[in-house]
């Protein structure tokens, strides 16, 4: 589902308060090149992950769900210098991609892409005390999404924030009976949030190029 306003608004914040630069452009270019999939965050979108990133003076990220390197570029950006940030992906092409275009952006010494399945990759992180993370930016196979917020919780510490994109799914969010898993997961990611204590949590609907979609925020309150 999209709109050419939508898609107009977004040229427009895009253009005003958000530009491309080259490292980025370049980024989208080899993607798609590579054949990955067009599902990268919006420019908007990623700069508002790097402004998040930012107000939480994040030192420290974990990004599950790499595909090219795009948003990681964008908060990556947002690390001090002695930051740093790994990202999980599952496909070894889209990782490679993605190393290519963060060395590209300079920022291949910051940034660690580790390749395989997600839920293989975060026990190890687990075990490395790679954590705490200030930061976790989920977006990734949905049916997962609940497991990924558990083991962003065992790697965060009170103050991290964590980031889930495409929980509206065009609104079929909403579908009481969904025979899609991804919509299963993704409501039993709110059930899950919602029975929480530890986490303080609000979600967001979005439109824009990327069609109608939304994001989750949660903070580790304890």
């Amino acid at each position: 589902m999209t709109n050419p306003q939508w898609n107009a608004v977004d040229a427009y914040f895009t253009e005003t308060i958000a530009p491309a630069d080259e490292a980025l452009t370049a980024a989208l270019d080899a993607s798609a090149a590579a054949g990955l999939p067009e599902i990268a965050v919006a420019p908007n979108q990623g700069k508002l992950l790097h402004l998040l990133a930012l107000t939480q003076g994040a030192r420290n990220i974990l990004e599950i769900g790499t595909l090219g390197g795009y948003s990681t570029i964008w908060l990556a950006r947002a690390l001090p210098a002695d930051g740093r940030l790994i990202t999980l992906e599952y496909d070894p092409a889209h990782a490679d991609v993605a190393r290519a275009n963060l060395a590209h952006a300079g920022l291949d010494k910051v940034v660690e892409v580790r390749t395989g399945a997600a839920l293989d990759s975060l026990p190890r992180l687990e075990a490395e005390g790679a954590g705490p993370f200030d930061l976790v930016f989920i977006d990734a196979d949905k049916v997962n999404n609940p497991r990924y917020v558990e083991w962003a919780l065992k790697l965060s510490r009170p103050g991290t924030l964590i980031i889930v994109d495409n929980v509206v799914r065009g609104g079929r969010i909403t579908t009481p009976a969904p025979d899609d898993p991804a919509i299963t997961g993704t409501r039993e990611l709110f059930e899950l949030v919602a029975a929480e204590p530890r986490l303080d949590a609000t979600a967001i609907q979005t439109v824009g190029s990327k069609g109608y979609d939304g994001l989750l925020l949660a903070r580790v309150v304890r």
